[in-house]
Parts: structure tokens; sequence; C-alpha cells
């Protein structure tokens, strides 16, 4: 893979998101190489764990806005949605997954990290769904999946708020299971994987896959619709001063039209 380095040490395999120079913005190759990954896996007898992490400072800053920008047609961006599939093969992966923030975890990163079984952070860490800050709504699954970590009432706060939230304040929320200082969070994570690898993966793999049918059944069903959604909000004079405001380097100032 080009943009995804796989590592694999015993029954551990470390998933890094290679693109540092871009704070590992999730282009559509990312996206697809993401899509990949439930049958990568599924080949594996021998990786019972993946954790999921950013190369360099960052877990992710997201989607790749400028990559975004370049989409021709409403068609084009429908065609290249890759973000819902991506997520569907995260949380279809047999193997335990976990997530190891580091850095910004922002809008369709914070939808990975979600999609994980467990998740782990740096405690210099900070996570949102700046999403509505651009115009547009949360897709890729991202709202159910916040939903059932965190409640309503503190989804709502996020994905409405549009805020950074740090990793003690999601911690408490229930989103992070832990949170450590940045330099020993690869360490901390290969524990929690060890953790996890030295129980039968026949039992734990199904356990995760009863979990998951039971709590994410009806998920794609109820947001089928998310991403054409997000193509209305093109459309808005909101979504276009949203993105002017973005490349200026200022706050957007919203009309409601």
């Amino acid at each position: 893979m080009k943009h995804l380095r796989i590592k694999k040490d015993g029954p551990i395999a470390t998933v890094s998101i290679d693109r540092p120079n871009s704070m590992n913005a999730l282009s559509i190759e990312v996206l697809k190489e993401f899509c990949t990954l439930q049958e990568y896996f599924r080949e594996d007898l021998e990786t019972r764990v993946v954790i999921f992490t950013g190369e360099g400072e960052n877990f992710s800053a997201g989607a790749d806005l400028k990559e975004k920008a370049q989409l021709s047609t409403k068609l084009e961006s429908w065609r290249n949605n890759f973000g819902k599939p991506a997520i569907k093969s995260i949380l279809e992966i047999d193997q335990i997954t976990i997530a190891a923030v580091n850095g910004y975890c922002l809008g369709g990163a914070a939808c990975i990290a979600s999609a994980c079984d467990f998740r782990i952070a740096s405690d210099k860490s900070l996570l949102g769904y700046p999403e509505i800050n651009l115009g547009i709504n949360l897709n890729w699954l991202g709202l159910p999946l916040a939903v059932r970590l965190i409640g309503p009432a503190k989804a709502k706060k996020m994905v409405i708020g549009g805020e950074n939230e740090n990793a003690e304040t999601l911690l408490s929320w229930g989103f992070y299971d832990e949170i450590c200082d940045a330099d020993s969070l690869m360490d901390q994570a290969i524990s929690m994987a060890n953790l996890y690898a030295s129980k039968s993966p026949i039992a734990a793999q199904m356990i995760k896959r009863s979990v998951n049918n039971l709590v994410y059944k009806n998920d794609e069903s109820i947001m089928h619709m998310d991403y054409d959604q997000t193509l209305l909000t093109h459309e808005t004079q909101d979504r276009k001063e949203a993105v002017t405001a973005f490349f200026e380097k200022r706050d957007p100032s919203f009309k409601g039209d």
C-alpha cells in the first residue's frame, strides 16, 4: 500500500496513515486503501489485534479538503465517496481493533477512531467533528458511532458545536478507554493489544461480531442518505462561505442561505 504502512509483530499489526506532510489527510487514495483492509486481514490468520495510528505528530486532519475542492461535479463527488465504505471496512475487520490517537484527530479521522473496538489517546491529543464549520453535516456513519460511544447529548454538543475536545474530557465521556503521555502512546497501545491478543481469537472475534451486530445493525439503513445530504449542503451559500473562509484562514459568517 502507498499511503497506509502496515507493520506486523507477532499477533499485532499496526496500520499507520503515512502522509505526515499533509497532517495525514484522508485523500481518496488513502480511503480506497482503507476499503481493502477488511479483506486484507480476513486472509491473515496470525494477526489478532490491529492498531491504527498516524505517522508523525497527528493521527489525521480528516478529509483532504484541497482534493475535494478539485472534484468538478456532484456525480464525481458522489462516486468518489469512499468514506463510508472505509468505515465499514474497519468495523468489519475480524480482529480486535485499537485506535492510538496522537495529535489532531478530526472529522473523518474521528470516525475511524470511533469505528475501532477500543481507543487510547495521547494526553495532548485533540479530537473533533469540524464539518459544521464547513457548512456540511457529519457523514461516513460518524453520527451513530459517536452517539453509541458518548450518548446523544454529548454527540450533539460535539457535532453541532464543532469544537475540538481534549483527551481528559473524552476519557470522562467514555469516548476513550485510556489516555497516556504522548511519548508512551504506542507502548501503551501495544500493551492493550497484548491483553486482547492473549485471548482465544475465535471467541474474541465471535463476541466482537455479535456485539457489532447488536449495536450497529440498523445504522446504515437509518443513515443511508447521509452523504446525499452532504451533497445538498454543497449547494448552500453557507457552504460556499465556509470553504472560502477556510482557505482565507478566517471565521465564516453564516447567513442561513
